[in-house]
């Protein structure tokens, strides 16, 4: 493991994967760019992978981070995530629980939970975690949610959590200038990155931007 503490200053980027949202290539094929590209920390996320497929994955993918000095987690799939040796692990309200986690994984494991309203932010201080995320921020297609919370209302319970957070859903380049000025530290991104045409120019770009936008909000 690289670290047992989740850096949102240091990891303002923060790519996740998806099956099927690549633009005809492999997921592997996306995050080697990417890495190239600057991005630091990668979540591996695939719903529709056997567990056996989605360990073989993963174990590459691992290997593709540490190759670039970045952080893997792995989304859901805890015992994978013990059995490969990545960072940590990312889970969602209706996965394992947080404790359960915890015991399994170890105290540096990285573990984060995803948070959709102020009910389940204020639940996770409660828990054993290194951050959570805050979404959707904006209408997103990778998933299902009866609503988007907006900027205003991420802020608003990143207030109330004592975790370092991150946001995620529907985030374009041309939102990361008034997000990181108005506070945000790591925005998660899809599509964004993983539809690109050049992958590495893409995320080399939105770092730019971001870097940017951080100089203005000193």
């Amino acid at each position: 493991m690289i670290s047992a503490k989740f850096d949102s200053a240091n990891n303002p980027l923060y790519f996740v994967t998806d099956h099927n949202l690549n633009a005809g290539r492999s997921k592997l094929e996306v995050i080697a760019p990417a890495l190239r590209g600057g991005v630091k920390l990668v979540q591996y996320r695939d719903k529709e992978l056997s567990d056996f497929e989605f360990e073989a994955e993963a174990r590459n993918a691992l290997r593709l981070c540490r190759k670039h000095g970045a952080i893997l987690i792995v989304n859901d799939r805890i015992l994978i995530a013990l059995a490969i040796g990545a960072d940590g692990v990312h889970l969602g309200q209706d996965d394992m629980s947080v404790v359960e986690a915890r015991k399994i994984l170890g105290p540096d494991a990285i573990i984060g939970l995803s948070t959709h309203d102020e009910a389940e932010v204020l639940a996770a201080q409660n828990f054993p975690l290194d951050y959570i995320n805050i979404g959707p921020m904006f209408p997103t297609g990778t998933k299902q949610h009866l609503q988007f919370l907006g900027t205003d209302e991420v802020l608003r319970f990143a207030g109330l959590t004592k975790y370092p957070w991150t946001t995620m859903g529907g985030i374009k380049r041309q939102h990361l200038p008034d997000l990181f000025r108005r506070g945000v530290r790591t925005v998660a991104m899809v599509t964004e990155i993983s539809m690109a045409e050049d992958v590495e120019r893409r995320t080399a770009e939105l770092l730019a931007e971001i870097a940017a936008a951080k100089v203005g909000r000193i």
